[in-house]
């Protein structure tokens, strides 16, 4: 079984090697990232499954960072520890998208519980997809490829492999229009029309060679949502 790899992101070299010692430990492979840009960068492309990251960083802020971890990759956990403790900075960590919020001085224990706790945490926020198999072919969602059997294939827009990733990791759930423009969009579903989803949607269907009725593969929930069909 492939251990999980958590990215560390953290400028103080005596904090960051500790934690990449004890999650070692814990059975974890440990990246590290001094740097908010290099830590960005690992955190895109590096293949991790979590990354505890830093607020106050060279090279990026660490809210920047986070704001385009959930860009690029709005399934990937992230657990902000950082040394600014006021109920400003927790409020404002959790609204850009944080699953935890950890002040130091920490615990070890306590961070490897709750490093624990955000992975077997509910579905909104799952193990990120990278491929998807379909009917005739298959999707890399990495790549934002699609590639049929017959040879044929074309490319997705960034935002297209976002939604049909978070999809797929819900996949046989019903996801309605406000959690997606919430965690894909990264917006407030009050302040976006909902309709550009339903373009998104017709536009994957279009690309994936999806029929709109059964068995389709991107269902439609008249009045909740849309499901990724479980059975494709």
């Amino acid at each position: 079984m492939e251990r999980k790899r958590i990215l560390v992101i953290e400028d103080d070299r005596s904090i960051r090697e500790g934690l990449a010692d004890a999650l070692a430990f814990q059975g974890y492979t440990a990246l590290q990232a001094e740097r908010g840009d290099t830590g960005l960068e690992k955190a895109l492309h590096g293949g991790c499954h979590l990354v505890i990251l830093d607020l106050v960083l060279p090279g990026a802020d660490g809210l920047a960072v986070l704001r385009e971890i959930r860009r690029a990759r709005p399934t990937l956990p992230v657990i902000i520890l950082t040394a600014r403790g006021e109920e400003k900075d927790r409020v404002r960590g959790l609204q850009e998208g944080a699953d935890d919020y950890v002040v130091k001085p920490f615990s070890i224990r306590e961070l490897l519980a709750r490093v624990d706790a955000v992975e077997r945490r509910s579905p909104e926020r799952p193990t990120d997809v990278r491929r998807i198999e379909i009917p005739g072919g298959l999707v890399d969602l990495v790549r934002c490829q699609v590639r049929f059997e017959d040879g044929a294939g074309c490319d997705l827009s960034q935002r297209e492999a976002e939604l049909l990733r978070y999809l797929a990791a819900n996949r046989g759930r019903i996801v309605s229009r406000a959690e997606l423009l919430s965690r894909v969009w990264g917006v407030n579903p009050r302040a976006v029309e909902t309709r550009t989803i339903d373009v998104h949607v017709a536009r994957l269907r279009e690309k994936l060679r999806d029929r709109a009725e059964p068995p389709a593969l991107l269902v439609t929930v008249r009045g909740k949502g849309y499901r990724l069909d479980a059975r494709s």
